[in-house]
């Protein structure tokens, strides 16, 4: 039976690696060795990215509903804990918005949400 040689998959692999290192710094484009680590780093580095940025909206969301809800004179917490009451279901991503786009239509959410909590 004859020998089967690995060299065609190997360099399939090797070449998939050396694309995604495109644009890395010296050796770590052009050398599978130096490659495979730095796109493993990358792609961990990526994925922590990812989940970092979601974080940093949901604070970004949170820090404008703030503002608005203390120019309407009601805190963050207790305006979430009014709006929960009033059977208000609106998202922090939708509710940021309307602070910023729609003061009137936030401010009648604020008094929604004030007189739930009485």
């Amino acid at each position: 039976m004859a020998r089967v040689k690995g060299g065609v998959n190997a360099k399939k692999r090797h070449n998939k690696i050396l694309k995604l290192a495109k644009g890395f710094y010296g050796a770590k484009h052009r050398i599978f060795s130096a490659a495979r680590p730095a796109v493993r780093r990358a792609l961990r580095s990526a994925e922590m990215g990812r989940k970092l940025k979601k974080r940093e909206y949901r604070k970004l969301w949170i820090t404008r509903i703030n503002a608005a809800a203390r120019m309407n004179g009601i805190s963050y917490s207790r305006l979430m804990d009014g709006l929960k009451k009033a059977n208000i279901d609106i998202n922090r991503k939708m509710l940021s918005e309307l602070a910023i786009s729609d003061p009137a239509g936030f401010s009648q959410l604020a008094e929604t949400a004030k007189n739930a909590l009485k």
